[in-house]
């Protein structure tokens, strides 16, 4: 399905499990995008990007705004797929499926802290593969290295936590090269690991963890959230005003969307 022009997978969260691992098991190259507000503007601003997202195997709502906006325009019912309720579930998952995982970004002292969460809460996992690059541009060399690492040691699900829209562009440019199902995680990974705490049930509900995570991150989120909530709304509006005055619109939006 699409909003706007930005294609969404239409699958309950629960569904949406089972194909991932069924991406997973085919042990070919994809990549599955977690989407919300902010990844949302940012392809708006970035052809190129919105490219990246549209050809993405999976693009999961991670944002309750997203899902309130489709029912808003199109009267389309979307479950939310958030990536902090998504991790834990996938690892919960490739323990009892046996399906190697691995994590890709993050800082070496946040990665240690995920391994002793994963060590105690998923004792059977099969051990999972962890890599901190630099916070800087690869060398080819680099890179090359860090794919065969990964192909090497037959990862089939791997975490990337390079945060948006860079994690979304590596692993774009890495599909045909790293033989494994890649998953945009994101901030799930901090939470996961305890490192900040998430939203209570009702802010997530009411669609506020935004506000939550502000709360927490008042100066590096403050100019990201006031811009991109205020072009979000703009958008959703204009998009509900011209459905009004070309109701032919909804249907061809609806007709076009790809439903996943």
């Amino acid at each position: 399905m699409q909003l706007i022009n930005f294609q969404l997978s239409r699958y309950s969260f629960h569904f949406l499990v089972n194909e991932i691992f069924d991406l997973s098991e085919k042990k070919k190259t994809n990549y599955i995008c977690v989407a919300n507000v902010h990844m949302f503007i940012e392809a708006q601003n970035d052809l190129a990007f919105l490219k990246i997202i549209n050809e993405a195997d999976l693009v999961t709502p991670d944002g309750k705004p997203l899902c309130l906006a489709l029912k808003w325009l199109y009267g389309i019912s979307q479950e939310r797929a958030a990536g902090m309720d998504l991790l834990p579930v996938l690892l919960q998952e490739s323990e009892r499926k046996k399906v190697k995982v691995g994590f890709y970004g993050y800082t070496e002292e946040g990665l240690e802290v995920v391994k002793q969460k994963c060590q105690k809460l998923y004792p059977n996992l099969i051990e999972p593969l962890f890599i901190s690059p630099p916070f800087r541009t690869l060398s080819q060399k680099e890179q090359e290295e860090y794919i065969t690492q990964m192909n090497k040691a037959e990862i089939e699900l791997l975490f990337v936590a390079l945060g948006c829209p860079k994690q979304e562009k590596w692993m774009a440019s890495m599909k045909g090269q790293i033989q494994a199902t890649m998953i945009g995680i994101g901030g799930a990974l901090p939470v996961f690991a305890g490192l900040q705490k998430r939203a209570p049930n009702w802010m997530q509900d009411a669609s506020l963890e935004w506000l939550f995570r502000l709360s927490q991150e008042p100066k590096r989120l403050f100019k990201r959230y006031f811009i991109t909530n205020s072009l979000f709304i703009y958008l959703i509006v204009k998009e509900k005003f011209k459905l009004s005055i070309f109701p032919r619109h909804k249907k061809s939006v609806l007709q076009n969307s790809r439903t996943l």
